[in-house]
């Protein structure tokens, strides 16, 4: 398979987002009208889908599903994308995850309530079926780590068997959650996205300042990404410079939710294609940026489908 066919595989999270707009953030215990109301399909892994097929890559999608009418409308959306869903595992007999949000216009906060009862995640058996072959990327959303780790280990023994002039699967992984499991990915991305949050955890007020703390983690010659809101975002390299881009803040902040989604799935494009890390940490800071202004998702494609960058 030509290399530039070769789709990018998302593994982690879908479920229902149910996100109510407000102009103020309601007081406990009060009944207020929302502004408006929708449904949307959430889920880190599968935000990122949406956004690397919006902006023109082959994606495909790999997590659990339940059966029944929110899964008929998720799988409904996955398809309005073109994303690839042949991978997914289901389960007829569990609850699908879903987050009650709260999008107050006037700050542009969102507020998440979040729901997984019993939809197991997916497994390194389930992933020991899947073809590498047609795949040239592979994130993962950092939730069961140790089985997570089991599926990175088979890509890593996998790109071993390639010809010396064969591109290898890059793996990339998101440490987004202060879950101590998951910071045992650290030395297994080449790319690893670590959030404003994990890097609070660890004590460092700064992306700059994770950057440095947390290199000692990685393996030799990985990349690792730490976004901070509205100061931008820094990356290390791999021969150990710190790269930096700007926010580019919309004019007027409307939403916030999947932003985060939708700067690693920008930066994920630009390497994946072979932009430089300061190609890709800017173009991550300004789709985000961008999304901040409008609902959802599909304007990305306006802006930047086939990145008109």
């Amino acid at each position: 398979m030509e290399e530039r066919k070769k789709k990018i595989l998302c593994v982690g999270l879908v479920c229902l987002d149910i996100i109510n707009v407000v102009d103020k953030y309601p007081e406990e215990d009060s009944d207020s009208r929302c502004l408006s109301q929708r449904w949307q399909r959430g889920g880190n892994a599968s935000n990122s889908c949406t956004v690397l097929s919006l902006l023109g890559a082959p994606s495909a999608f790999m997590g659990s599903l339940s059966a029944g009418p929110v899964t008929d409308f998720i799988l409904e959306d996955f398809q309005k994308f073109h994303i690839d869903v042949s991978l997914v595992s289901k389960h007829a007999q569990c609850a699908l995850p879903a987050s009650v949000v709260v999008s107050n216009i006037s700050t542009g906060s969102r507020t998440i309530l979040h729901m997984n009862r019993d939809l197991p995640e997916v497994t390194a058996a389930d992933f020991s079926k899947v073809d590498l072959h047609q795949f040239k990327w592979i994130h993962w959303e950092g939730r069961n780590a140790e089985e997570q780790l089991k599926m990175i280990q088979r890509v890593v023994a996998f790109n071993a068997t390639l010809p010396r002039q064969q591109q290898r699967i890059t793996v990339s992984v998101e440490i987004e959650k202060t879950r101590e499991p998951l910071y045992q990915l650290f030395p297994h991305g080449d790319v690893v996205f670590v959030s404003k949050d994990v890097a609070r955890h660890f004590g460092f007020l700064s992306a700059a300042a994770a950057l440095k703390g947390l290199r000692g983690r990685l393996k030799p010659g990985a990349v690792l990404v730490c976004a901070w809101a509205e100061e931008g975002a820094d990356a290390l390299g791999p021969d150990g410079s710190v790269v930096h881009s700007d926010a580019f803040p919309p004019e007027t902040l409307v939403d916030t939710l999947g932003a985060g989604d939708t700067f690693n799935s920008a930066v994920i494009y630009t390497l994946s294609n072979g932009g430089s890390l300061q190609d890709a940490l800017t173009f991550g800071c300004r789709v985000a940026g961008r999304k901040c202004g409008f609902h959802g998702y599909d304007d990305i494609g306006k802006y930047f489908g086939n990145s008109k960058q």
